[in-house]
């Protein structure tokens, strides 16, 4: 198979990813008090991918000023989703950490996600599954070197 058509399987593969996650998270966004808009739950998503980031690493990746990145950390503190933890090593610095509500409601999404997966993946041999395994872990390196 040619590398354009491998892209496009690819590219195929993380659109559905992406909209069964985005039919999930949009399925539990409420308008109430306390709940998580859809630009709160893509930041604190992004703190967690990030994996316990400070306010400025977190406004440097999605590109924003430190102010407006503390105003969105601070809502989320206030509803219970992240909390700051100050560094062992400087106690000036903060870091973000999600909370168990947060985990709990993220969790609430991946459910489905791996269960698809699951499903899908029952049509294949072990070998085919331990050779699409070391497929993606491959491209997932790759991935995660670029800028």
């Amino acid at each position: 198979m040619a590398h354009t058509g491998i892209a496009d399987v690819v590219s195929e593969l993380y659109n559905n990813l992406r909209l069964s996650h985005y039919r999930n998270l949009f399925g539990q966004l409420r308008e109430e008090a306390g709940c998580l808009s859809a630009t709160e739950a893509f930041s604190a998503e992004v703190i967690y991918l990030l994996d316990r980031p400070t306010i400025g690493e977190f406004a440097e990746f999605i590109g924003i000023s430190q102010p407006n990145a503390s105003y969105k950390v601070n809502s989320l503190v206030t509803k219970g989703y992240l909390e700051r933890v100050s560094s062992d090593n400087d106690h000036r610095e903060a870091h973000l950490h999600v909370t168990k509500k947060f985990l709990d409601y993220y969790g609430r999404q991946l459910p489905d996600m791996k269960g698809a997966v699951a499903f899908a993946i029952n049509s294949f041999t072990d070998q085919e599954v331990q050779l699409l395994a070391s497929l993606f872990r491959r491209l997932n390196r790759h991935l995660a070197t670029r800028p």
